[in-house]
């Protein structure tokens, strides 16, 4: 079983290869939310024995896919038992535009694991914000509450900027790093 399981839907494959490489970072297991917003029973056992999550969901009109938030609602039984207690918890989304109200995704997987009783990581990093901001930097959205990426709604997969892909690396080892010292203590 993986310390820690990154648990994302992805509509068009963008999100799934954000969650590739967050899970790159941390050293983290993937776990697939279906197209009609499901998990098997062995997903949920993974999930329930992690020591941190990590949601991920593409941004749809200002908020997470109606999958993520199906997989979102069916956590209520778990909230409800405190299973989630105390967990470690990040996320991260991705949209076609560079805002895209990315923020309000964000609040809505922060909130999750709030309400779950879990402890959030923050993105951790300064924005590349100057005049010489290149795609290849990090953090060219300047998030801080957790990952956002941008792919244009007429890129492939393998055009997400490297920049945003790093970031995801570089989050998925702020993640694990905290996990590990909080599983210290």
């Amino acid at each position: 079983m993986a310390d820690i399981i990154v648990v994302y839907h992805s509509g068009f494959g963008h999100t799934k290869k954000v969650a590739e490489h967050v899970a790159q970072g941390a050293a983290a297991e993937l776990v697939a939310i279906s197209e009609n917003g499901e998990l098997t029973e062995a997903d949920w056992a993974k999930l329930n024995a992690a020591k941190a999550i990590v949601f991920g969901s593409p941004t749809y009109m200002g908020n997470v896919s109606w999958q993520f938030k199906k997989f979102a609602d069916a956590t209520s039984r778990i909230w409800y038992n405190r299973g989630w207690q105390d967990k470690i918890f990040g996320g991260f989304t991705n949209s076609a535009s560079p805002v895209g109200d990315k923020g309000l995704t964000l609040s809505a997987l922060q909130t999750l694991a709030s309400q779950h009783g879990g402890l959030w990581v923050s993105l951790g990093q300064l924005p590349s914000n100057t005049k010489a901001t290149q795609p290849t930097d990090p953090n060219t959205l300047g998030g801080s509450v957790g990952l956002l990426v941008q792919s244009p709604a007429d890129a492939s997969v393998d055009e997400i900027p490297q920049g945003h892909l790093d970031t995801a690396i570089a989050y998925g080892k702020r993640i694990a790093a905290i996990s590990a010292r909080f599983s210290a203590a």
